[in-house]
């Protein structure tokens, strides 16, 4: 049975394969694609190191460190034996950094999501969710006793509609990322937090693809629209912008985080972060807190990557983050050009349903601080010239899809 159903996936052109990387995380890494093909240098622009400290030096210095003094693992969930200073150190330096009250860390954000809903909610409570939220979040709200209802995406009226609707709940919550991952563009926290307050009604952000570089001082998108104050919990990770690694946590008011070391499961009953990754993400809020040169960085190469692709005639979706989605709207077509920009030089994944809705097919180009001007550059040639080949330049949504489907 399931052999013919990866048949099927075969033939349509949809099956998904791991390419091996045989260096560091970097602009220019080693690949190896297919499978025992020799190993070819590409630059990567789909990658979530946003501020290219992946393999920074005093980044893996930090984590040497950490190994020698503190050793590889804890072998123990965090309330048993499983807690050294530094993953206290860290929960301290993430709240400086976010603004908030405390913070609690958990083995990465998806278990973030999946305890924070469980463990302060009760089923007399609703959570409404913007309806393109990260998948994480929804498996947490899965898992959560509470009523759960959802507003169209960044839609504040229909929100508005639906806090009215739930007014006699307990506790609401609104539930968004900061920056929605596949399209790249970030919620309306100020206006959000508006009706938060209007209709008492809790906050909450993950932020996974902020973190470090979103607002003036990389704080986030609570620090974009100019509510730090006014977010009550934030979820993000250590795997994306700050670092790379894994890892990522529950930030907020005291109360809700205190909530989630009595009750939140993955934090209870998952072996605590491995003490080289806390080194390294001390090490990172360091190099952050000290100044916002990469942030600029990326913030440049963002415009510039942008500017390029309009320019050259492709579809894109609205936005000023490092998240550029090149829009193709066929599975097929975007998979052919993902091979075609391998071929090229370029390490872009192309993106199709499930991951993405139906008919919403893309490449997925991310920026980062590690990039240099000539890797963008490159990269906008092959994009290019791969481009003119599939006649998608200067076509608009409708042409590219009456020429190849959805």
């Amino acid at each position: 049975m399931y052999k013919d159903v990866l048949k099927g996936i075969q033939d349509a052109g949809l099956f998904k394969q791991e390419r091996f990387i045989h260096s560091a995380q970097a602009a220019d890494i080693e690949v190896e694609y297919p499978a025992g093909s020799p190993l070819k240098e590409v630059i990567n622009i789909c990658a979530n190191n946003y501020l290219g400290l992946s393999s920074h030096p005093e980044v893996v210095k930090a984590a040497h460190e950490g190994l020698d003094t503190h050793g590889y693992g804890m072998s123990s969930v965090r309330f048993i034996c499983g807690t050294q200073d530094i993953h206290h150190e860290l929960e301290q330096k993430v709240t400086e950094f976010l603004g908030t009250e405390d913070t609690i860390l958990f083995p990465s954000c998806m278990d973030a999501n999946a305890g924070v809903f469980e463990a302060i909610l009760t089923k007399d409570d609703v959570m409404i969710s913007d309806r393109l939220v990260h998948a994480s979040i929804i498996d947490g709200i899965r898992l959560c006793s509470a009523m759960h209802d959802t507003f169209k995406h960044s839609d504040m009226r229909h929100l508005e509609n639906k806090l009215q609707l739930h007014h006699d709940q307990r506790l609401k919550v609104v539930i968004t990322d900061g920056v929605f991952s596949m399209d790249g563009d970030t919620a309306k926290l100020d206006e959000m937090a508006v009706l938060c307050e209007k209709y008492d009604a809790l906050l909450f952000v993950d932020d996974s693809h902020a973190s470090g570089f979103i607002g003036k001082r990389g704080r986030g998108t609570h620090e974009k629209y100019g509510v730090m104050d006014k977010v009550d919990i934030i979820t993000t990770t250590f795997g994306k912008g700050l670092g790379g690694a894994s890892g990522g946590c529950v930030s907020g008011r005291k109360e809700l985080v205190e909530m989630c070391r009595q009750k939140a499961r993955p934090y209870l009953f998952s072996n605590t972060i491995a003490p080289p990754v806390v080194a390294g993400v001390i090490k990172v809020l360091e190099i952050l807190s000290a100044n916002t040169e990469l942030r600029d960085k990326l913030e440049k190469n963002t415009e510039f990557w942008r500017n390029g692709l309009t320019e050259a005639g492709f579809v894109l979706k609205d936005g000023d983050t490092p998240i550029v989605p090149v829009m193709l709207f066929n599975a097929k077509l975007a998979q052919d050009v993902s091979k075609d920009l391998y071929d090229e030089g370029i390490y872009a994944i192309g993106f199709f349903f499930p991951v993405v809705p139906q008919g919403q097919a893309r490449i997925r180009t991310q920026i980062s601080a590690g990039h240099e001007i000539h890797h963008l550059e490159k990269a906008l040639s092959a994009f290019i010239k791969v481009g003119k080949k599939y006649n998608i330049l200067g076509k608009t949504k409708q042409e590219i899809i009456e020429m190849y489907g959805m």
